[in-house]
Formats: C-alpha cells, sequence, structure tokens
C-alpha cells in the first residue's frame, strides 16, 4: 500500500466533493496500493471513501495478493451467480447510501460497472457515478524521484535497444520483420514483456501515417523509416521516436526531417515550470508552419507519460494548463506528406523546478540504414 498517496487521494476526492471512488484492475490501483490483477473475466474492484479504510472485491483466487493490506476483503467463489451479492455486501459496508461514487470513464469497464451500480441500486438510494479522472490524474500528473528514475531507467533501455536493431536492418526487410527484432532487443535490453505499446515501424507511404502498422511492406532506397517505440521499466514507460534515411533521401526528404528536427528543438525548448502545455505546442507548430508544412502536422505536439502511454498533461494547443515540476511528457513533432514520406522525432521530457529535462538523448539526426 501506498499511505501517502491514499492520504492525498482522501483530500483529492473531498476537494472534488466525492464520497468514494471505485477502480477496476489497471494503473491507477497500481499507482495507489501497488496490486497488480489482470484484466479478465473476473471482475477486481477497490472503493476507496475520502474517510476510511478501503475495500476490495476480488476472486477468492487473488485473497494472498492482499493478505495483511490494510484493505477488507471481499472475496467471491467460482460461481459468477454469486458475484452480484458479493458486491453488495461489500458497497453496503462502506454505508454510501445515495453517496457520489467517481469512476475512470477510460478505465471503468462496462463489466465491473454494471455489478457497482447494481449493488448501490440494491442497497442504498441510487448514487451518482461522476468522472472521477481528475481527482486521480492530479495525484499522478506530478512524479517523484523515484517514478522518474524508473521512466529514466525505461528511455535508456528503449534506446540500447534500437541502437542494437539498427544494425540488422537491410532493403528489403519487411516493416514487420524490424518491428519483430526491435521486441526482441527491447526484452534483452530490460524491458518488461509487457511493454507500452507494439513498435510503429513504417517506411516511405506508409511512414506518412502517424499511428501506422507494421506491414508486409519492404524497405526500399528513398524511404524514410519512422521507428516509434517504447520500454517499460518497474511498471514505467518511455515513448520515444526517430526517422532513418533508406540509403540516399532525396533533398525533400532531408528537408522535411530538418524541419521536425527544428521544431522538436523548439518544443523541448519552450517546456519550463509554469508554461501553459498550450506554449510547447505551439513552438514546435510555429517552426513547421514557417516551413510551410503546416497543414501536414496532424496531431498534437505530445501527451504525458508515466505509469501509462498517454495520460496528462496534453501539448495541446487549447490545453492553458500550466507545467508543474514532476510533469513528464513527450515531445513528437512530425510531418506527415499523403503517399509519399514522413517524419516524427520524439523525445521524453520532465518539468524540473526551474526548467525541464530531457530523459532521451539518442542521436535525433537523419541516419542512414540498409
Amino acid at each position: 500500500m501506498k499511505p501517502t498517496r491514499l492520504t492525498k487521494l482522501s483530500e483529492s476526492l473531498r476537494t472534488s466533493g466525492l464520497s468514494a471512488l471505485a477502480l477496476n484492475a489497471g494503473p491507477s490501483l497500481v499507482y495507489l496500493t501497488g496490486l497488480h490483477f489482470h484484466l479478465s473475466e473476473r471482475p477486481v474492484v477497490a472503493i476507496f471513501t475520502a474517510d476510511g479504510e478501503p475495500v476490495i472485491i476480488l476472486p477468492e483466487l487473488e485473497m494472498l495478493k492482499v493478505a495483511g493490506l490494510p484493505m477488507r476483503a471481499f472475496p467471491y467463489p467460482e460461481n459468477p451467480a454469486e458475484w452480484e451479492g458479493v458486491f453488495r455486501r461489500a458497497i453496503q459496508s462502506l454505508g454510501l447510501d445515495g453517496e457520489r461514487i467517481g469512476v475512470e470513464p477510460r478505465a471503468m469497464r462496462l463489466l465491473e460497472f454494471r455489478y457497482i451500480e447494481t449493488a448501490a441500486e440494491a442497497t442504498s438510494r441510487r448514487p451518482g457515478f461522476p468522472d472521477a479522472s481528475d481527482a486521480v490524474s492530479r495525484l499522478r500528473v506530478r512524479k517523484d524521484a523515484d517514478e522518474i528514475a524508473a521512466m529514466r531507467k525505461a528511455v535508456k533501455v528503449a534506446q540500447s535497444a534500437l541502437e542494437a536493431t539498427l544494425p540488422f536492418i537491410k532493403i528489403g526487410m519487411s516493416e514487420k520483420e524490424i518491428a519483430g527484432e526491435l521486441v526482441v532487443q527491447l526484452l534483452r535490453h530490460g524491458s518488461q514483456s509487457e511493454m507500452p505499446f507494439a513498435p510503429i515501424v513504417s517506411a516511405g507511404p506508409n511512414s506518412a501515417n502517424p499511428h501506422a502498422v507494421p506491414s508486409e511492406r519492404r524497405l526500399q532506397p528513398g524511404d524514410l523509416l519512422v521507428m516509434d517505440w517504447g520500454a517499460c521499466v518497474d511498471g514505467y514507460i518511455s515513448d520515444l521516436t526517430r526517422t532513418f534515411a533508406v540509403g540516399e533521401a532525396d533533398e525533400e526528404w532531408r528537408k522535411i526531417h530538418q524541419v521536425v528536427l527544428e521544431a522538436n528543438a523548439a518544443g523541448r525548448a519552450a517546456a519550463k515550470p509554469g508554461v501553459p502545455c498550450a506554449d510547447v505546442d505551439r513552438a514546435a507548430r510555429q517552426a513547421i508552419e514557417k516551413a510551410g508544412y503546416g497543414v501536414y502536422f496532424t496531431h498534437r505536439t505530445g501527451h504525458g507519460i508515466g505509469m501509462e502511454g498517454h495520460e496528462e498533461p496534453y501539448m495541446r494547443g487549447d490545453n492553458m494548463q500550466p507545467l508543474e515540476p514532476g510533469m513528464a511528457f513527450t515531445v513528437e513533432p512530425g510531418i506527415y506528406l499523403p503517399g509519399c514520406n514522413g517524419a516524427r522525432i520524439e523525445d521524453n521530457v520532465v518539468i524540473t523546478e526551474d526548467g525541464a529535462e530531457c530523459l532521451s538523448d539518442m542521436a535525433r539526426e537523419l541516419r542512414v540504414v540498409g
């Protein structure tokens, strides 16, 4: 359990006007308790109140995980017909008659929510189930020293893995073959097997799709090769992108890469305590617009990282949330020319007390592979 985090959660719930927070298996539950559960057909729900000991509803077979923890456990057997009654007893024990129980809409599955909703209706006046995302994200958004250290390791693992992959890349290899080699190297260099996302390896016309899926297309001379990958260490992730030239790149492809390189540098330079997230997006976007490629930069400049690949804060042009020490995020401008080539350069940044630290330092210039 994480007592300090639970205390902060109680304060956050009161500030948000919530009586309780219901979480299923996922990053927020790990963050607060250290408990890891797989999402499966067996629901797991922990309920935290603004005042009092949390409860957890879980399968009997998982009871050893919570032994000795300051949580009241409500285990259920294998027969699904008995699960509803266990949920009802757990929620009734909290005295949440008609109270507001917050949930995380992006994480709470319908499976768990239906059991909570049914149990609440059966034991009390029906409570509301408001979005509690802010109550949780305001805790997770500022990383402590241990969290940043884990992310720094995840960056090192990811960079080492890609450097080990590059010598294997040859003209004629498929995107899938390269992605497979990269996954092997990530594991060899120390990533947990549950990686933040499947690596994106895209070349030529496919590289103009920001979220391309590795295909059977084979590398050809003149392609730009975009590789977006990350590692996971101690539950924290890295998320990086580098762009390479397959053989000698034409002048236009070298140009768009240089523009993206300048946009990446501008975005990183803009990141400081007190600066709105929008300013980071604006700095990177202005560099691309000035070069005449603004219409081809089709996404935000970055997103928060930590236990998840996408979390608060978001580097969007309309997000006036001020950056604070401990916030970690990506800076990943790109230019995507449909049917031709694309380029993206992505780094991981954390805000410090007096500036920002870029956790990633892998070479950003256009290197030739193949």
